[in-house]
């Protein structure tokens, strides 16, 4: 099955993200880009989405985005108290 591609200008539309806080996710390490479209960045849009929730709830979860960067790229769930 092939990916959708979303550009980040949807995705900022779509998921209610600042480009802020998706170039800051992207530069961290927390979201991949797939690809470029000319100047365009383009994102598997579901794991995107699941990315942007995964991130909202453990931020929700007073968790610091270092440790959200380890937790995700470990590719396991925070332990909740």
């Amino acid at each position: 099955m092939e990916a959708r591609l979303i550009s980040a200008k949807d995705l900022m539309k779509k998921y209610n993200v600042t480009y802020q806080t998706l170039n800051h996710y992207t530069n961290f390490g927390l979201l991949d880009v797939v690809t470029k479209s000319g100047n365009a960045r383009m994102f598997d849009e579901a794991y995107a989405a699941e990315r942007l929730r995964q991130i909202a709830k453990m931020k929700e979860l007073g968790y610091p985005l270092r440790l959200i960067r380890k937790t995700l790229l470990e590719n396991k769930e925070p332990r909740l108290l």
